[in-house]
């Protein structure tokens, strides 16, 4: 994968995800209002739920965003397209179904199945 569509696409992904958890931000300070308000006791937990919810998905895109990051340092450093373990190149198909990976296909496999 070329670099600079590779660097494209990873900003873009940044982007997004810094806009979803932003979303998220905004729809957990909501939950914790309508958690905090007077009322029927069954809808502050709704709000608690949500709120659970949403931190779930924040930890998760904090987690993407975390290896969108690296994958733009590993493009700065001039060691995109390896192997962050190995050093072993990753296959192009790979690199544009995600643009972010760290590992071969068959490093990632291993790790699969040794979960």
């Amino acid at each position: 994968m070329d670099l600079n569509e590779a660097r494209e696409l990873l900003d873009t992904e940044r982007l997004g995800i810094l806009k979803l958890i932003g979303n998220l931000d905004v729809a957990s300070l909501e939950d914790r209002e309508g958690a905090n308000e007077q009322g029927d006791h069954d809808d502050s937990a709704e709000s608690l739920v949500g709120e659970g919810y949403d931190s779930a998905i924040e930890a998760t895109l904090r987690r993407r965003l975390n290896q969108v990051e690296a994958a733009l340092l590993r493009i700065d450093d001039g060691t995109y397209g390896q192997s962050v373990r190995s050093g072993l190149p990753i296959a192009a198909a790979r690199l544009e179904a995600d643009p972010a990976a760290e590992l071969t296909v068959e490093e990632a496999e291993a790790d699969q199945l040794s979960l």
